[in-house]
């Protein structure tokens, strides 16, 4: 859903003001805002069910790997609100499949929704940066290390090694 919604953030902005872009920017919104949900489920459920632990690696990496996802889980939760503050300060109303009216945070203001545009794109840059460092450390865990990080990060997977 992210890089759907990022895809699409990126082809909208582009347009010029038609019937089409409005229904994209609240495609685009309504996606914000089920990740915004989906990423709330998603935190709870770490509480109840928490991830396996980490194979055997040195302090700083496993440290560095918990910097990483909190910084993306953040980002996930900062890129949606930023689009909300954003919308309202532009004076624009989020209606959650033109059904369900999400209040405005924020009085129209022209220059903060200006500001809040920059930052949830800021936002979006950084996302991206660390998913393709998550990503580039997976990738290294598994085909240099050959560890199991991979495995622990994809749970149908099964370690041929057992290392899990």
């Amino acid at each position: 859903m992210i890089l759907g919604s990022v895809a699409l953030g990126l082809y909208m902005v582009e347009l010029e003001l038609s019937p089409q872009k409005l229904k994209l920017f609240s495609w685009h919104k309504w996606a914000g805002v089920t990740i915004f949900m989906l990423a709330v489920i998603r935190v709870l459920w770490r509480f109840v069910s928490p991830p396996p632990p980490y194979p055997d690696m040195p302090a700083w990496q496993r440290m560095a790997a918990h910097a990483t996802h909190g910084a993306i889980y953040v980002l996930i939760f900062a890129i949606p609100l930023s689009g909300w503050l954003m919308s309202s300060a532009f004076g624009f109303q989020t209606v959650y499949f033109g059904v369900f009216p999400i209040p405005d945070l924020l009085a129209k203001n022209k220059e903060l929704a200006e500001s809040l545009k920059e930052l949830h794109e800021i936002l979006n840059i950084v996302l991206w940066l660390l998913l393709l460092a998550h990503v580039a450390a997976a990738l290294k865990h598994h085909y240099v290390d050959r560890d199991a990080v991979l495995y622990r990060m994809l749970p149908l997977a099964k370690d041929p090694t057992g290392a899990k």
